[in-house]
């Protein structure tokens, strides 16, 4: 109730605008008294995925806090874990303004935004600063001016820089905001970077005695064909995760509607089916050697268990919290 009475306020303003001064106000209060304007007590329904135990299945997607400035914040809503970034070896702006469009009458959201992040290096300082010590996910990506074929080093480097402070490493090659980003997820040129990635990561377990899991983001705008390639490298490649999924590039669910043909990732309730599909295509193909977190359209329980029966393990959710809260966190875990 008292969220939807502030979304009412929120929507009236550019939405760049108001997630500049939501991520102000959630830094400064996660961790102090104020933070009781959000904070909510979930109830525990743990479950073990890639060697990790977490308290409750329902994470925050990366994109919302990509600097890991909000980390105490979401983790009183009760989120089960809470995954940050895209972050990029150097700072970066991103793409040029406006690049978030709100798209009410489909509870969906345009953007564009290009991984604007304040770099590895500060996200860093934020993770060490945060108080909470629950299950936290680092997701991964490369700068723009990083040429495709140079593209694993700065993968190689956010993930030695990430690595002692996260609990799972993602690996986002599926923005759509990015170009040439999506084409490191076929055939060699995705071998070559999960090799190289696996690698560093047995190298970075001895150096730090502990290991910490790999997981590879995809997008929904993939063929049966495609899906089952990505499953085979990800097997060949003893990944530890796979998320699925990122924005998707169709229009299906907003077409007419305002905003509806601004370019970027199109997320919320119009991308529900596609990413569900992707995820029984994976469920099928990956034959229960690594796990499955789904995300995509999740706006109530029923959306969650729909994804948990197609094949995942945990879920994960954005744009559904744009539209309704923290209490959209609560209502998942109870109705799961």
């Amino acid at each position: 109730m008292f969220y939807s009475a502030i979304r009412k306020v929120f929507f009236h303003f550019d939405p760049e605008k108001i997630h500049e001064v939501t991520i102000k106000g959630l830094k400064s209060t996660g961790s102090s008294p104020l933070n009781f304007m959000y904070k909510q007590s979930v109830k525990d329904k743990p479950v073990n995925v890639m060697g990790i135990k977490f308290p409750n299945p329902v994470g925050l997607a990366a994109g919302l806090d990509k600097n890991g400035e909000c980390i105490d914040a979401f983790a009183a809503m009760g989120f089960g874990f809470v995954e940050v970034g895209t972050v990029t070896p150097k700072p970066q702006p991103g793409n040029d303004k406006p690049r978030i469009f709100r798209i009410p009458q489909a509870n969906a959201v345009i953007n564009r935004m290009g991984f604007n992040n304040k770099g590895v290096d500060y996200l860093v300082d934020q993770v060490r600063a945060a108080k909470f010590k629950g299950v936290i996910g680092i997701n991964i990506g490369k700068n723009k001016t990083t040429p495709e074929e140079n593209a694993k080093d700065d993968y190689i480097h956010c993930m030695r820089k990430v690595y002692d402070f996260a609990t799972y490493i993602t690996v986002n090659i599926s923005s759509p905001n990015t170009p040439g980003l999506r084409s490191l997820q076929y055939g060699e040129a995705l071998d070559e970077l999960l090799a190289a990635l696996k690698a560093e990561q047995k190298l970075l377990s001895k150096e730090y005695d502990k290991y910490v899991p790999i997981a590879v983001k995809i997008a929904p705008d993939l063929n049966e064909d495609e899906v089952n390639s990505i499953a085979a490298s990800l097997i060949t490649n003893e990944i530890d995760g796979v998320i699925a999924t990122n924005t998707t590039l169709s229009r299906d669910g907003v077409e007419g509607l305002e905003h509806g043909n601004e370019q970027g990732g199109l997320s919320g309730a119009p991308v529900k089916d596609k990413s569900t599909t992707v995820i029984k295509l994976l469920a099928k193909a990956l034959d229960n050697k690594l796990p499955i977190i789904g995300v995509g359209g999740i706006s109530s329980s029923d959306d969650a268990n729909e994804k948990l029966a197609a094949g995942a393990s945990l879920v994960q959710v954005y744009t559904g919290f744009i539209y309704q809260g923290p209490e959209l966190v609560k209502d998942i875990v109870k109705g799961l």
